[in-house]
């Protein structure tokens, strides 16, 4: 076994391999034009529509989106039509996992940290049983790689200790790479949805 202090040094390669990819992906995502973005977004849609993740009215956790991410609201509503009670996360501090609160469209939002917008702490508490989780890049194994907070690894890890859980990847069709760097802490999707296609992960 490694001594305590080995143990606790960081894999600095892992970490400048998820910086360069996450700075790559970054500076692409922020080239999409407005027309992509829109067409993106009704993509998305009918990936879903036509792949159908999960099939029956579930808890679903969405998130709102910012940075340029795919725009999910088309998603968001197209799942609460079909009668899924949906949340959005709620960050609650570093080194925390995500809280979910209930959401419907329409709803009014308000500011939370890293520029996100999540629902009102008068909202109820609740835990989705599917999660469309945002992402810079994901590869053909399920792993992905977000802004390095590592709220929704901490969060699937503890949801998925207490059961079954979904979570699906949103994004553009091009954020989908060849390899994403990844340790043990990280947690691999169970779906990728783009604007083109769908990966189911075994």
């Amino acid at each position: 076994m490694e001594p305590p202090h080995l143990r606790s040094i960081p894999d600095m390669s892992l970490i400048d391999d998820k910086r360069i990819l996450r700075g790559t992906m970054l500076a692409w995502r922020g080239t999409l034009a407005e027309a992509d973005r829109a067409a993106a977004a009704e993509g998305l849609l009918a990936t879903f529509r036509r792949e159908r993740p999960f099939e029956k009215a579930a808890i679903v956790s969405g998130f709102w989106p910012i940075k340029e991410e795919i725009d999910i609201r088309p998603l968001l509503i197209e799942l609460f039509n079909r009668g899924c009670q949906l949340a959005l996360p709620v960050v609650m501090g570093k080194g925390q996992r995500l809280l979910f609160r209930a959401w419907r469209p329409g709803d009014s939002l308000e500011a939370g940290v890293f520029g996100t917008l999540q629902p009102s702490a008068r909202r109820e508490t609740i835990e989705p049983e599917a999660l469309l989780v945002p992402l810079l890049a994901c590869d053909r194994e399920g792993w992905r790689l977000g802004y390095g907070g590592g709220f929704y690894d901490r969060t699937l890890a503890a949801l998925r200790a207490r059961g079954k859980v979904i979570a699906l990847g949103v994004g553009f069709d091009d954020q989908l790479v060849p390899n994403v760097p990844h340790g043990p802490s990280d947690q691999r999707l169970d779906w990728l949805l783009t604007d083109r296609r769908a990966c189911a992960f075994v």
